[in-house]
């Protein structure tokens, strides 16, 4: 078939960039269908495109290589040439994929080949006709944010949608026509759960872009696909499984959301420990060791390698943000444990996170204490990371990217004008920064002015080091040096 090798060192990789022909890289892992579903895809186009290079890293097994390309997801493809990145994709997007290594390969009538017979085979009907119109808008440019290969329009959009209810459903049909079958089994669900949900129906022409959009945004590549204030919480089988161990009404109750229920709810989760009346002493002792195995315990749906539902991935996201050492449980994988957890806790719904035996909750609450640092404080209390010091604390947030953004407001919205223009400046560069809201946090915010002995907000840094405030940025944006300063 193709001619895909596996990349076994940097050393070889560093080889194949030193030399005349472009050179493609796609970052995957064994536990990721869309991995899996892409791998067919690489193969064909490295059949199509023979004088390029096509590598296959398996990133958790070469971190060396993903660290230096920044991989934080899978399936991700980087793109080279004359031994410099030319190009990044994130996510499962055979027809994007296609069209970037046209354009890296050759010209734009080379670029034909996006779409061959082939490709046909891997990707479907569907997606060879959109390779085929991407292949004769070769020249044309189009803008993309580097994190997720959706347009900025696009990727507004699809927040906005995700977060405009508190549920929301992508589905192909509407819940009282469903388009394929599966989906009866998920919109019989609804008016048992007794819920209002808003739909967006992805079949309709109209919204092509949204139905292909969302896979990329979610990193889901079916449908239905079924949102909690913002968050994925899974597809079919999913909610399915969840609507018949009641789970889901769960969810939404302990996430706020108002329920129809034909019964009265107990009195309100207290999230203590509670007496376990009902479950035998056996389930209990079980269930108070495996809290028990780890100081920093996740109870969770699937593997932290691979969530089962959004909110799952999320805490297992926050943990690894904060370098948290943890153990975890697929209450998938053991009904037992996962319906007896639920009386033993008084915690209806999962996630549930432990620290040294004691319940701290579910997503919502991690993601707060995370944004407040109250996460880290209660860490440091339980003995399990050293107490930090303001100075470590700037350490880290300052390392937190390779390029780090401190300003007054977000780069989605901007507080101050001196910080809005220097967002502007790095997202025309293309470059990829992290960013703090020094609005949020008094001590960073003095603290930060002594640190770096600069009295005043933004302040930009690479690799450690402040490169200044918003007339410097500036200044290098306009004399064409603010790019290979910040990579360097």
């Amino acid at each position: 078939m193709g001619s895909v090798k596996d990349l076994k060192s940097k050393q070889e990789l560093d080889e194949a960039l030193n030399g005349s022909s472009p050179v493609v890289l796609h970052f995957w892992a064994s536990w990721c269908e869309a991995s899996k579903q892409m791998d067919q895809v690489f193969s064909h186009l490295s059949t199509d495109f023979p004088h390029a290079l096509f590598f296959r890293v398996e990133a958790e097994e070469q971190p060396e290589i993903s660290e230096a390309y920044a991989v934080s997801a899978v399936p991700y493809f980087v793109l080279c040439k004359d031994g410099k990145t030319v190009d990044t994709l994130e996510g499962a997007n055979p027809s994007s994929l296609a069209n970037k290594v046209a354009k890296i390969v050759g010209s734009a009538d080379n670029a034909k080949s996006a779409a061959p017979a082939s490709l046909g085979l891997a990707a479907g009907p569907a997606v060879l006709e959109t390779v085929k119109e991407l292949a004769k808008d070769n020249g044309s440019s189009h803008s993309v944010t580097p994190s997720s290969g959706l347009s900025n329009s696009l990727k507004n959009r699809l927040q906005q949608l995700v977060h405009s209810h508190h549920v929301f459903l992508f589905m192909k049909g509407t819940p009282e026509q469903p388009k394929v079958l599966i989906l009866w089994r998920t919109s019989s669900v609804h008016p048992k759960v007794w819920l209002q949900q808003e739909v967006v129906d992805i079949l309709e022409e109209t919204d092509n872009e949204v139905r292909e959009g969302m896979k990329q945004f979610s990193n889901w590549p079916t449908f239905p696909q079924l949102y909690c204030k913002g968050e994925l919480v899974g597809g079919c089988d999913i909610i399915v499984a969840m609507h018949e161990s009641e789970e889901l009404k769960d969810v939404f109750i302990d996430h706020g959301i108002p329920v129809i229920s034909k019964e009265t709810k107990g009195s309100a989760k207290s999230g203590g420990i509670s007496d376990a009346s009902g479950l035998s002493a056996a389930l209990s002792s079980r269930l108070e060791t495996l809290i028990a195995s780890s100081p920093v315990m996740l109870f969770m749906k699937g593997k932290p390698e691979e969530p089962k539902c959004g909110f799952s991935g999320k805490v297992v996201e926050i943990l690894k943000e904060e370098k948290i050492t943890f153990g975890s449980f697929d209450i998938l994988s053991d009904d037992e444990v996962r319906q007896g957890l639920k009386v033993l806790s008084n915690w209806s719904s999962y996630p549930q996170l432990y620290i040294k035996g004691e319940l701290i909750g579910g997503s919502d609450i991690v993601l707060e204490m995370q944004k407040s640092g109250e996460l880290k404080k209660v860490l440091a209390e339980k003995g399990i990371l050293p107490s930090e010091t303001l100075e470590d604390r700037l350490k880290n947030l300052i390392s937190a990217s390779s390029t780090m953004l401190f300003m007054k407001g977000t780069p989605d919205a901007p507080r101050c004008g001196f910080s809005s223009k220097v967002v502007d400046a790095l997202k025309k560069e293309g470059v990829r920064f992290g960013s703090f809201d020094i609005l949020s946090d008094e001590e960073v915010r003095q603290g930060l002015k002594t640190y770096s002995n600069w009295p005043t907000f933004p302040q930009l840094y690479y690799k450690g080091e402040l490169i200044g405030g918003c007339d410097i940025i500036l200044e290098l944006y306009n004399n064409g040096e603010l790019k290979s300063t910040l990579s360097e």
